[in-house]
């Protein structure tokens, strides 16, 4: 087993503690690097588009794993990030100031929502981002003249300063490149004043007021940056897709996202990382699913969203710290092996006892 000795206060906050972590993310890093190196066009698509919902996971779990703010419309943050970039790349916006303004309006829209949600708790924040979620799919299809309307809107190429990136490798190296920058950044975050404090409000709201924590300023903040990344995850996905529909932009899709974070492992960023890739995977699994069942039930329209509602009450009844927590006890195990004790990870009670005076 590794023991971490800490001899300074700046190994509190380092990003990763174990060396064996620095070389797990190294090798993953290198290998996505040569990627193109030896896969062919579709499976290198795949790859950039599971980069993608990367983004788009770490935006949903510093609202939902590291804020304790349930989100049931994210997908909406997705449709804006995705129909106001490619509306500014039509009006003749370079790609660069593109992104910027779109992450920056994205974000801002987030704030404003959070501003309505910063006094809603659990149902009834769900219920209201579900209302906004389906409220921007109405405006999408119903604004004809800017958005295509349910016609779609055609994405157009990808350029930055003034070069077409037509070919497919180095639209991965793109998503690549946000998507190694966000989730640094991310991690970052979680390490500043602002990031304690998002902890704090998902542990006990109660016990961050008495600290001093102004609450409500929290949330704001954090429906601002998960907008803002989710925004950014849009712009990417805009390219991957070249036509953008209103309907892509649905309650399934939020369905899909919130299904990532919670098989990923709620409050870790290796979990969104974790969910993206069982997202991805699930296409397979459900079209296997459909030759195994009967063709009454195989051809039935709502298939998928009740797998993904199944697959979400399963992880949180049997393994409620996702595939995140199920590879750290993997980890334990060889760390400690043969002295590995399967009461290490017997489950607590998680409340505070502040929060009793609810």
């Amino acid at each position: 087993m590794q023991i971490v000795f800490k001899t300074s206060y700046d190994q509190d906050i380092n990003l990763l503690s174990k060396t064996g972590e620095y070389i797990r993310v190294t090798l993953v890093v290198l290998l996505m690097l040569a990627a193109p190196l030896f896969l062919d066009a579709y499976y290198l698509s795949e790859l950039g588009l599971l980069l993608v919902y990367v983004i788009a996971g770490v935006g949903l779990m510093i609202l939902t794993g590291f804020t304790g703010q349930v989100s049931f419309g994210h997908a909406a943050f997705l449709g804006i990030g995705a129909y106001c970039h490619s509306i500014l790349l039509t009006a003749g916006v370079p790609f660069t100031v593109s992104i910027i303004l779109t992450t920056t309006f994205t974000g801002l829209i987030g704030m404003m929502i959070g501003r309505s949600a910063s006094r809603m708790h659990g149902f009834y924040l769900a219920v209201a981002t579900l209302a906004f979620l389906i409220i921007i799919e109405t405006v999408l299809g119903e604004w004809t003249s800017l958005t295509g309307g349910y016609a779609g809107l055609a994405v157009p190429e990808l350029q930055i300063f003034g070069y077409y990136l037509s070919e497919l490798w180095q639209q991965y190296y793109v998503d690549l490149a946000l998507t190694l920058f966000v989730v640094w950044g991310a991690a970052n975050l979680l390490r500043s004043p602002t990031g304690r404090s998002f902890l704090a409000v998902r542990d006990s709201e109660l016990s961050a007021r008495s600290l001093g924590v102004n609450v409500e300023w929290v949330k704001i903040q954090s429906f601002g940056v998960s907008a803002a990344i989710t925004g950014l995850a849009g712009v990417l996905l805009a390219h991957h897709l070249s036509y953008l529909a209103p309907e892509t932009f649905g309650v399934l899709e939020s369905l899909k996202l919130l299904l990532m974070i919670v098989v990923g492992g709620l409050g870790s960023i290796p979990g969104a990382i974790f969910g993206a890739i069982f997202v991805s995977l699930l296409p397979v699994i459900l079209s296997l699913l459909r030759d195994v069942l009967p063709e009454a039930m195989s051809q039935q329209a709502g298939l998928e969203p009740m797998f993904f509602g199944l697959i979400i009450v399963l992880f949180v009844v049997f393994e409620p710290d996702g595939i995140n927590g199920r590879w750290r006890k993997l980890l334990h195990f060889f760390e400690t092996f043969p002295y590995y004790r399967k009461a290490s990870f017997v489950r607590q009670k998680s409340y505070l006892k502040t929060e009793r005076m609810r």
